[in-house]
């Protein structure tokens, strides 16, 4: 897709990657993705060498990066996207824990609208919603198959989880 080779080219590191919009369901559960990227780098047990993909890795609930690419990136046909910044924070004894210096978001900034200005992208003033769609991509549930709106967010988290059971 001319859109991931046009953000590759522009992005300033691993640290940013393009996702599709459906598979993010809360900034929680990013959160909690990025929380166990952070564990796995830490440790030196990621099973993808960079970051952006061990991302999209851990939020697909796969061992797998193939599978990964092909539920959480871009594919023909999306015409949203999140563009995302993976912070190299300190994890702290625990995900409760964890602070977010607000500086992030700005110290950010011009880099994304440097994104946004190549990808030719509009801002999105919305945040993550979980969704029955979402679900489907990543790989959880069938087409018609649908969850009550009280456990979709639980869904994406449990399936976040599972990226690295074998079975």
């Amino acid at each position: 897709m001319e859109v991931v080779t046009l953000f590759n080219e522009w992005r300033p590191n691993e640290r940013w990657l393009l996702m599709a919009f459906d598979v993010a369901a809360s900034e929680v559960h990013l959160w909690t993705v990025w929380h166990a990227l952070r564990r796995r780098e830490i440790s030196e047990s990621m099973t993808s060498r960079a970051p952006d993909t061990e991302f999209l890795r851990i939020l697909s609930g796969t061992h797998q990066i193939r599978t990964a690419f092909e539920r959480a990136g871009l594919t023909s046909g999306d015409e949203k996207a999140w563009i995302v910044h993976i912070p190299e924070l300190e994890i702290g004894d625990g995900f409760a824990n964890i602070e977010i210096p607000r500086d992030i978001y700005n110290d950010n900034t011009k880099e994304f609208e440097r994104l946004q200005l190549h990808l030719k992208a509009s801002l999105v003033v919305q945040r993550p919603r979980p969704s029955n769609e979402g679900l489907v991509r990543i790989g959880v549930r069938n087409n018609g198959d649908e969850i009550s709106f009280e456990h979709i967010e639980n869904a994406f988290l449990n399936h976040a989880a599972m990226a690295d059971m074998h079975g």
